[in-house]
């Protein structure tokens, strides 16, 4: 067993395809076939399943996967280690970010832009997706940090948090909705009101989402969702045009809506800084995660838990 093979067997998992992994990798995509082959002949085991339109893990290959990544990792925490000697921290940090990060006022972009100038032999790469699938992907060890959404009250399993943002969400709505007539003269109302209502919100996998799901089911019964988009600002956008009320964190409203917060104390949008319980792996991910604990903000009730 050759730790190429198992570089080559990660690359095709990650990118669901021979010809993409061989890309990446700057290698002929017949010789990461053949190695792999020849790692599954070893194992006496398939690894892949070729069958389908891409290539995915067998249940082997997902059983060895962790295993495969620990071993890259250990050995580049070993060439980094001989570099931070000469005085040069080296390698490749995978961060997560909810869609709209780079944007927020939370300065995810200045803290990235100050490492990378100190750092520039380190290769920092982005991935925008839901909450739930950073936060699985961390605990796999796909990434070593993410700013994520949270939706429950205390952090997942086997991973820590630092929360940037905790504040409470509101119903965005324009001039003329029902609810405003309902509620006149309040400025909150309690999830029961949301039931008749079409809601615009987050997508499945936020924390926003999570949030508004958590406090309804308390309530009995299942937001109507009538539009989904994958920003807070896209879904003011909706709401403006009169599309249903847009359950957003409370800062994120533009003027032409009118607000009302919902009466939970589970009703809150919080983004957090999160990375594995036992830290990342590699020298430069925990370097750049010393950085963003030391410069980003702390909020609420748990500002950071490990």
């Amino acid at each position: 067993m050759e730790l190429r093979q198992l570089r080559y067997l990660v690359a095709v998992v990650e990118e669901a395809s021979f010809t993409r992994a061989a890309e990446r990798l700057h290698v002929a995509q017949p010789g990461v076939s053949a190695q792999i082959r020849q790692l599954e002949r070893e194992l006496g085991r398939p690894l892949l399943d070729r069958t389908g339109r891409s290539v995915t893990p067998t249940e082997v290959g997902e059983a060895v996967l962790p295993h495969a990544r620990a071993a890259l990792a250990a050995v580049d925490g070993v060439r980094q280690a001989v570099a931070e000697f000469g005085g040069l921290l080296r390698g490749r940090v995978g961060i997560g970010l909810v869609p709209g990060t780079l944007g927020h006022a939370i300065d995810v972009p200045g803290v990235l832009a100050g490492f990378h100038d100190d750092h520039p032999q380190v290769e920092i790469t982005l991935t925008e997706a839901t909450s739930d699938l950073m936060l699985t992907a961390l605990r796999r060890g796909e990434l070593d940090i993410a700013v994520v959404g949270l939706a429950d009250r205390e952090p997942p399993p086997g991973v820590a948090v630092r929360v940037l943002v905790d504040v409470p969400l509101v119903v965005a709505v324009a001039d003329g909705h029902p609810l405003l007539a309902e509620y006149a003269g309040r400025t909150a109302v309690p999830p029961t009101a949301l039931r008749e209502h079409a809601l615009v919100s987050l997508p499945s996998g936020t924390g926003v989402r999570g949030a508004l799901e958590g406090v309804c089911a308390e309530a009995g019964f299942r937001p109507r969702v009538a539009f989904e988009a994958a920003a807070p600002e896209a879904l003011t956008r909706l709401a403006v045009r009169g599309l249903g009320a847009a359950v957003v964190p409370e800062a994120e409203t533009p003027g032409e809506l009118r607000t009302l917060r919902i009466d939970h104390p589970w009703a809150r949008g919080r983004i957090a800084l999160a990375w594995r319980s036992e830290g990342p792996t590699g020298p430069a991910a925990r370097a750049l995660l010393d950085r963003l604990r030391e410069t980003l903000p702390r909020q609420g009730a748990f500002a950071e838990t490990v």
